[in-house]
């Protein structure tokens, strides 16, 4: 089997057909057309095996959080899915691999309705590249740069769940196993909060996805907004089986410093609080306050029970020591 044999075998599916597709798989551009009053929101993402997701991962999980990434920038900036191209590095031609892998891909394509319009296969090191395209309302984008002095914190969903699977997968950590297949799987199938990121248009101030850990993300916010930020750190949403797999001093480092929750950290005025439940409603996600920005230019401050609380992880970053 040869690249455009794979290609056409496992990528060229007549699954999902999107009318504002002219063009898709099978010639040398994708040809998309752009609806009126419409901007186009575009992100790239590299997952790389052994950094982005340990090599032993099933190919299934590796497809959705390949996509399920991309999707989470596009929920970022409060973006409607449309098309995604896939470039993919294969050290060998594996067609169980494959089967899987694009299965698994196509099923959350139906489920978020976007097409795969082209891409590219090539021979090395496994490695998933997925551009994601989406669209927002002109004007309408969520940004890191809009939050003001006095706008309360929020997070969807709850943290450091993957970041705790992420070391049961790994060995460093045991836990039951009901606790350890909820964490295994936040951390292997993320669910991109894209109904919530449409929802928080015109009423978030700032938003940005949860990839980094919190203290990092939140740090791109107060940088892009010229703000600070008191987070209460009792206050940070932890899931069942988090407080049961660690303690809760770990389950608070955890939420602060752990990556791939893939949830939304975003800012509301005092003034729009009141719409965020009515918003959040139909979108099946909970949000939690967790602090508010301050004039401290950078200045993270972190509380608990208003006492100085010190991180002792930081967040994950590539290329530190």
């Amino acid at each position: 089997m040869k690249e455009f044999d794979i290609i056409e075998y496992f990528f060229n599916r007549k699954t999902q057909q999107r009318k504002d597709v002219a063009t898709g798989i099978g010639d040398d551009c994708a040809i998309t057309i752009m609806p009126l009053g419409q901007s186009l929101a575009v992100t790239t993402d590299t997952l790389v095996s052994g950094v982005h997701f340990p090599e032993d991962t099933p190919a299934g999980a590796i497809a959705h959080k390949a996509l399920a990434v991309s999707l989470s920038d596009l929920a970022a900036v409060g973006a409607e899915p449309a098309w995604y191209s896939l470039s993919i590095s294969l050290p060998e031609i594996d067609k169980v691999w494959l089967e899987a892998f694009s299965d698994s891909l196509f099923e959350l394509s139906e489920y978020y309705s976007v097409q795969l319009i082209g891409g590219d296969t090539v021979k090395g090191p496994l490695s998933i590249t997925v551009t994601a395209h989406g669209f927002v309302p002109h004007d309408q984008a969520l940004m890191r740069s809009g939050a003001k002095p006095g706008d309360l914190v929020y997070v969807t969903g709850t943290l450091g769940d993957a970041g705790v699977g992420l070391d049961i997968v790994q060995g460093r950590l045991t836990a039951s196993q009901h606790c350890s297949d909820f964490l295994v799987n936040r951390l292997n199938y993320p669910s991109p909060r894209l109904l919530a990121g449409t929802s928080l248009r015109r009423i978030a101030s700032s938003c940005i996805d949860i990839s980094d850990g919190l203290a990092n993300d939140l740090a791109h916010i107060l940088k892009a907004s010229q703000c600070g930020a008191k987070i209460q750190i009792e206050q940070l949403p932890l899931s069942i089986a988090i407080q049961e797999a660690v303690n809760a001093d770990q389950a608070f480092e955890y939420a602060l410093s752990a990556g791939d929750d893939y949830e939304l950290l975003f800012t509301v005025s005092e003034e729009r609080k009141g719409n965020l439940d009515i918003a959040l409603a139909n979108s099946n996600v909970s949000a939690t306050c967790i602090g508010q920005l301050t004039g401290k230019k950078g200045k993270l401050e972190l509380f608990f029970e208003e006492e100085p609380y010190k991180l002792r992880n930081g967040g994950f970053e590539h290329f530190s020591s």
